[in-house]
């Protein structure tokens, strides 16, 4: 089947899983910060894998169509590629914190988001012709940039409201 291989389910490979991977890292760094609590990290990639994976699957659909150069199977390609992705990257944090001790879960997570961000980047660079140290660096900062400012949310919130 030619979805695998097209424009549209490359948008949502891209687009999924580094968005997968922000999200839930960011997440993961907050809710520890906040409560300490493995089931409300985990509860919270649980609903990361349903919620914003059909929400960014949506947005990408609506983003599609408003192209008017688009076509109709590259719309659909891009929605359900951004879905799998997103709810598979996603659900792949899980699996530290079910095997680890928070600590350790939150540590082996973050180097799991960092590692898939530096792949993606890689290709992408690559794909582009352009330097991988460059576009790896500018993603991985803006990486950190959203763990740093999640866990000071957490903090924050874990400080204040308990």
């Amino acid at each position: 089947m030619a979805f695998f291989s097209s424009d549209g389910a490359r948008t949502g490979l891209y687009f999924g899983a580094t968005s997968g991977v922000i999200t839930t890292i960011g997440l993961i760094t907050g809710l520890n910060a906040g409560t300490r609590s493995v089931a409300a990290v985990l509860g919270g990639i649980f609903v990361i894998a349903v919620a914003d994976a059909m929400s960014d699957a949506l947005g990408i659909h609506l983003a599609e169509e408003a192209d008017p150069d688009t076509t109709h199977g590259h719309v659909w390609a891009a929605t359900i590629s951004t879905f799998l992705n997103k709810f598979i990257f996603a659900l792949s944090f899980a699996v530290p914190l079910l095997l680890l001790p928070l600590d350790q879960a939150v540590i082996a997570s973050l180097l799991w988001g960092m590692l898939v961000i530096i792949v993606l980047s890689y290709f992408l660079a690559k794909a582009q012709n352009a330097s991988p140290v460059m576009i790896i660096g500018e993603h991985l900062g803006i990486a950190v940039t959203v763990v740093v400012l999640s866990h000071l949310i957490g903090l924050w919130v874990g400080r204040t409201f308990t």
